[in-house]
């Protein structure tokens, strides 16, 4: 960083560090111990949508690596990859979350990536995420409130924060938490 971004107060980016997912069973654990959310065994990626030959052949790799893998576009024009296995087998989820994202960074499409998120459930219906921001290497949690339009329960959330601080790298910015609303794997 240069003597003029330090005089602007600019700062540089945190680098991913997508290791950090591997954090993420033992977070599931501390969850349903302290709160009842477990699993849903569906994890979704998020990233800008990009066409073209060079990304229909990482699409390609992802399918050639993944079991039946689910794409899907956002009102945003954001592309979702949804993942999915058995509920109580995170440990697969999250090496294949991993995967997705290094083979997308590999191939460089790592700018495009947005966020990553793993899904929880109570047995009344309560959702819940745990969101992988990719730019920052840090996560949050959000959950929508059901039934409730675009609400979410807040006060929940900073719960979350509280219980997974020593699992998991918490964004410290609350005005990073963005809703991820109709998130592909989290409506259930």
């Amino acid at each position: 960083m240069g003597f003029l971004d330090k005089l602007l107060g600019r700062t540089r980016p945190v680098p991913p560090d997508l290791d950090r997912l591997f954090a993420l069973p033992s977070a599931a654990i501390t969850l349903e111990a302290a709160t009842g959310f477990v699993p849903t065994g569906a994890a979704s990626v998020c990233f800008a949508g990009v066409e073209g030959g060079a990304f229909h052949r990482v699409r390609q790799d992802v399918r050639d690596l993944l079991e039946a893998p689910e794409y899907s576009e956002d009102a945003y024009g954001y592309t979702w990859l949804l993942l999915r296995r058995e509920p109580d087998d995170v440990a697969s989820l999250v090496n294949d979350l991993h995967a997705v994202n290094t083979l997308l960074e590999e191939s460089g499409f790592g700018p495009h990536l947005l966020c990553s998120l793993i899904t929880f459930h109570t047995p009344d219906a309560r959702a819940l995420a745990l969101v992988y921001l990719y730019k920052r290497g840090t996560f949050y949690p959000f959950a929508p409130i059901p039934g409730g339009g675009e609400r979410r329960d807040n006060a929940l959330e900073l719960e979350v924060r509280s219980l997974l601080s020593e699992d998991l790298r918490m964004e410290g910015e609350l005005n990073r938490w963005f809703p991820v609303w109709g998130a592909p794997g989290l409506e259930g």
